[in-house]
Formats: C-alpha cells, sequence, structure tokens
C-alpha cells in the first residue's frame, strides 16, 4: 500500500491542506494519507497547543485520511519516516511536502534517511523543484494561495478556507485572537 505522510504544524488546518490529501487520495497517488501535526517543531515558535491541533485535525479525518496521534512529540521528520517504517514494513511511504520545501529538503536532519522513501512535492507559487530523488512524484495543480499564518492573523476573513467544523470550533475556543 502507498501511503502518504503529510506532517505539519497545521495551525490550524485548512482547506489547502484538505484538498491535497483528497487529491492524492482520489488521483490513487497514495492509498490514504496519514497527517501528523508536530509537537515539537524545531524551527517555529508560539505555535498552538497539541491538543488543539489534534482536536481541529480530527474534524476533517475522512476514510483513508488518518489523524496520527503517536508520532507527534518526534522532533524530526526522519524520526516519523522511520517510526512509521518501523510499524507498517509493508507499505511504501511517500512524505509530502510543498514546493518551498523541496528545494531546501537536503539541509533537514538525516536527509540521506528521509529520501529512501518516496517524496511527493505539492506545486506551490510557481517555485521550480531542483529535487532529485529515486521516488519523487511532482504534483503541479494550484490548491488555493492561503496559509495557516493568514488564517490565525485574521480567521474571520479568510474563514471561506476553513471547514466549517474546524472555523466553530476556532470561535468557540477562542483561537487567533476571538473574544
Amino acid at each position: 500500500m502507498k501511503v502518504g505522510v503529510f506532517v505539519g504544524s497545521f495551525d490550524p488546518v485548512h482547506t489547502g491542506h484538505v484538498n491535497i490529501m483528497r487529491y492524492l487520495i482520489d488521483e490513487k497517488i497514495v492509498d490514504q494519507v496519514i497527517v501528523i501535526a508536530t509537537g515539537n517543531y524545531w524551527h517555529k515558535q508560539n505555535i498552538t497547543d497539541l491538543k488543539v491541533r489534534l482536536e481541529m485535525l480530527d474534524l476533517i479525518k475522512r476514510d483513508k485520511i488518518i489523524i496520527d496521534h503517536e508520532h507527534n512529540n518526534l522532533t524530526y521528520t526522519y524520526q516519523v519516516l522511520e517510526a512509521l517504517e518501523r510499524e507498517m514494513p509493508k507499505d511504501e511511504l511517500y512524505l509530502v511536502i510543498g514546493a518551498d520545501n523541496a528545494n531546501t529538503l537536503y539541509k533537514w536532519k538525516c536527509y540521506d534517511k528521509i529520501i529512501k522513501h518516496g517524496i511527493i512535492v505539492v506545486g506551490r507559487d510557481n517555485i521550480k523543484i531542483t529535487l532529485k530523488t529515486n521516488k519523487l512524484i511532482i504534483i503541479d495543480k494550484n490548491f488555493g494561495n492561503i496559509s495557516s499564518t493568514k488564517i490565525r492573523n485574521n480567521p474571520d476573513d479568510f474563514k471561506v478556507y476553513l471547514d466549517d467544523s474546524v472555523h466553530n470550533y476556532i470561535k468557540r475556543n477562542k483561537l487567533y485572537g476571538y473574544k
């Protein structure tokens, strides 16, 4: 089975994320997507509590979109992939990343352990992909020009990019400036 591994902060999860997941499944690029919200994001500050982000992710889970609650506190992506590889030895893992990360992937901790798995690069902002690996899939499709940062800064202006259940969760829990 081909498994997409989508790792990120998902602070909050938005329709761009969800559309990518659905596309990968609908187009049979992967059989399922495992979504892993990072607890210890080594380069991000002031991230919303992991429990809250997981609760928002649980609102968008669907058949073949699995929200992982076990590997969130692994610091580096290679650690996530190694753990999943041990638990799912018969499955073929594909790390899902944006084009903005693809060209700097070689700088990531234990790059050699990451690229032994497949890599799915989702195009973004007309970035030319220079990454070369044996199992590289490039998705050249626009999934919307939205970022979690824009949503955090003004969730009402960008609520069109949120699943209704996620937007209601944000309002109910007074996240991102709601009072």
